[in-house]
Formats: structure tokens, C-alpha cells, sequence
């Protein structure tokens, strides 16, 4: 019964974040699987590596999609995704834990400059709201 107020509270999260929020999310859970296909590769867990590998990588054709292309960071983010997709299914092919490290040093990295970001929006937000 409390995994099912888990996948509510989960649901929900999902539901009523922005789309800042839901980013940051995406960055966080590609993380968190390439994680676990390391461990998986480690411990010789193939199949379970796999699946992994495809959730990472599904997040990373989402966070794709979401590109302006209008916005010229977004076309700078493009190869980059492009070249992390390359990168996890070389990785998964060969077993290879070095390929899948250089695709988590760049979803931290690009998640922690989303998290700075926000921090920064949401200072000059209060920082506007509070003058009168």
C-alpha cells in the first residue's frame, strides 16, 4: 500500500511541476540511471544494464525534443545530446564503463548549470517582487 502513495506522490510531482522543474527532473533521472547501469555493468547485471541505458537514453531524446530550436543554445545542445545518445549506446554495446562515466560528467554538469539557473531566476524574481 505505501508504494502506492509513492507512484501518487511521484505522480503528482510530475503533474504540478513547471517545465523548469520537469527539466531538471529529466537531467536527475538520466543521471540516476546511467548510475545504475554502471552498477549493473559492474556486477555483470546485463539485461538489467540495458534497460537502464534505455531510460537514460529516452530521457535524452525527451530533453531533445524540448529544444527551441529558434534559440541558439538550443542548437549548441543538440550535438551534444546527440553525441551522449552515441555515447551510452557504445557504452552499452561494449560493456564499457568509461563511455557511460563521460555521459554522466556531462548530464551533472548540464543539470547543475539548470540548477544554477533556477537559483538565479528565482533570486532576481524575489529580488524584483520585493520592490514597491
Amino acid at each position: 500500500m505505501s508504494l502506492n502513495k509513492y507512484q501518487t506522490y511521484q505522480n503528482n510531482a510530475v503533474n504540478t511541476a513547471s517545465g523548469v522543474e520537469l527539466t531538471m527532473m529529466l537531467y536527475n533521472g538520466c543521471i540516476k540511471f546511467i548510475k545504475q547501469a554502471k552498477k549493473n555493468m559492474n556486477e555483470k547485471e546485463y539485461e538489467a544494464k540495458n534497460v537502464n541505458i534505455q531510460k537514460a537514453q529516452n530521457i535524452i531524446q525527451e530533453l531533445m525534443l524540448t529544444l527551441d530550436p529558434e534559440i541558439e543554445l538550443s542548437n549548441e545542445m543538440l550535438p551534444l545530446y546527440e553525441y551522449m545518445l552515441y555515447q551510452l549506446k557504445e557504452g552499452n554495446i561494449k560493456n564499457d564503463v568509461t563511455l557511460l562515466d563521460e555521459v554522466l560528467s556531462f548530464a551533472t554538469e548540464f543539470r547543475d548549470t539548470w540548477k544554477e539557473v533556477i537559483l538565479k531566476t528565482r533570486q532576481s524574481q524575489y529580488a524584483q517582487g520585493a520592490k514597491f
